[in-house]
């Protein structure tokens, strides 16, 4: 069997030789079905004032719809993951974007609690596929002193379409009726899925790869392209492995913020500081575009740090470390009594938590083989999904009987328990083939 152990020696060499930027095209078609993904699942947060009017909707049974998402979404991170690495990420996108795109537009005719709930279900599962494919595309497509700033690339676009969600999609909503909005963004997805088909392949087939580019990604990934284990034996593995669940833990303790603010922050800008839809559009896509600054903050000095000879896990672990001062920010953000405050405080606070988030999601392709990559990405978005659906219900019910404050106090205080379990359960992959827990795939061509 080939090594797949890099050869210092080859790396170096290949440095200096042009490497072909196809690999870069493929991030940037990932980073535009991220936003396409969110600008779907953005459309029913920012017309819910608009909608709760329409149908009477209390804020219990708006975490009902946010969480049946959240429910289904996290399950697809789970079984989407497995699916992605027995069928590959062309086809598994593929599937998705066509799948969560009819969805969004069949959302435009429900009228009923149910039906809303129903949609949103059936939303979750086809859009739980895109954060595994595009980080089992990053593990296969890069070195890894550039998967930083590439997740930083793809996750960038949940910031950009929730952005465009905010501003676009009340006025569609107040030029042509709320149910266009579903319709027009839903239809977005299948304008990506031509550029999707003619710029991905994987790696070992593209047509148009260049030799230089293939060597230049194999020299600097440390990382092998297979794991031991098949079947069962391939989940015991992981099940056994600490830095699995620090990435399950680490996700499940954060992502609830995002969900918060990605789900709430629309309707909290209508209950509790009186901006009508106009108004909304006006300013709620500010906080998103700190966190897409945030994203590429995380990437940028990530990257930086590794090429400056800091160990890549140390780097990634720093950087959230670091991150979750701002996000502390969110907590004063319901107290203070400018609204334009507010939003100052969330914005930062959103910015930190896109800063980790890119660590959390670069730590998979960092740790495993590609072939499981989309596995344990899957495995900590199951975790991190219902964990947020429990956190959107408690949500829900705390504004009905109290307010929003104490969502925002969990929302401040969680990444900091997140990181201590990072620091405390995740460990670089040995040195030692022999000692790797996928250590099949490690043997030397010179054993045959």
């Amino acid at each position: 069997m080939v090594s797949n152990l890099p050869q210092p020696e080859v790396k170096s060499s290949i440095k200096s030789q042009p490497t072909g930027r196809l690999r870069w095209w493929i991030v940037w078609t990932l980073f535009f079905s991220t936003a396409i993904n969110y600008i779907s699942r953005q459309t029913f947060s920012v017309l819910s004032p608009m909608i709760a009017v329409q149908f009477h909707l209390s804020h219990t049974d708006l975490s009902k719809i946010f969480g049946a998402f959240q429910i289904s979404y996290a399950l697809t991170w789970l079984l989407g993951g497995i699916f992605l690495d027995a069928v590959g990420t062309r086809i598994g996108l593929t599937v998705a974007v066509i799948f969560w795109s009819v969805v969004n537009i069949l959302t435009g005719f429900a009228g009923s609690v149910f039906g809303f709930v129903a949609f949103r279900f059936m939303l979750g599962i086809g859009e739980g596929f895109n954060w595994p494919g595009a980080s089992k595309t990053v593990a296969e497509w890069f070195p890894n002193e550039e998967r930083s700033l590439a997740v930083a690339i793809f996750d960038s676009g949940s910031s950009v379409g929730g952005a465009l969600a905010a501003l676009a999609i009340p006025l569609i909503a107040l030029a042509f009726g709320w149910r266009w909005a579903f319709v027009l963004s839903g239809l977005l997805g299948f304008l990506w899925l031509i550029g999707w088909l003619r710029i991905y392949y994987p790696l070992d087939r593209h047509p148009r790869v260049t030799p230089e580019e293939i060597a230049y990604i194999h020299a600097g990934q440390t990382m092998a392209s297979k794991s031991e284990g098949k079947g069962l034996r391939r989940w015991l593995d992981l099940a056994k492995n600490r830095n699995v669940w620090g990435i399950v833990l680490g996700r499940a303790l954060t992502d609830p913020i995002w969900w918060f603010y990605v789900f709430w922050l629309p309707q909290y800008l209508s209950d509790a500081r009186g901006f009508s839809l106009q108004r909304i559009a006006l300013f709620a896509w500010i906080p998103f575009v700190a966190a897409d600054l945030g994203n590429f903050t995380g990437g940028l000095i990530s990257g930086y740090c590794v090429r400056r000879g800091l160990p890549v896990i140390q780097a990634r672990l720093w950087v959230c470390a670091i991150s979750c001062a701002p996000i502390l920010a969110g907590i004063p953000a319901a107290r203070v009594h400018s609204p334009y405050t507010a939003l100052a405080l969330i914005c930062v606070a959103l910015w930190g938590y896109a800063s980790w988030s890119t660590m959390g999601l670069t730590l998979p392709s960092d740790l495993f083989p590609q072939d499981v990559v989309a596995t344990v990405t899957g495995t900590s978005g199951l975790a991190a999904g219902l964990v947020g659906a429990v956190f959107t219900f408690a949500v829900g019910i705390s504004v009905d009987r109290f307010s929003y404050r104490p969502a925002f106090l969990a929302a401040g205080l969680l990444p900091i328990l997140a990181t201590v379990c990072l620091f405390l359960l995740i460990r670089p992959p040995k040195k030692d083939p022999e000692e790797m827990p996928f250590r099949e795939a490690f043997i030397s061509s010179d054993q045959g």
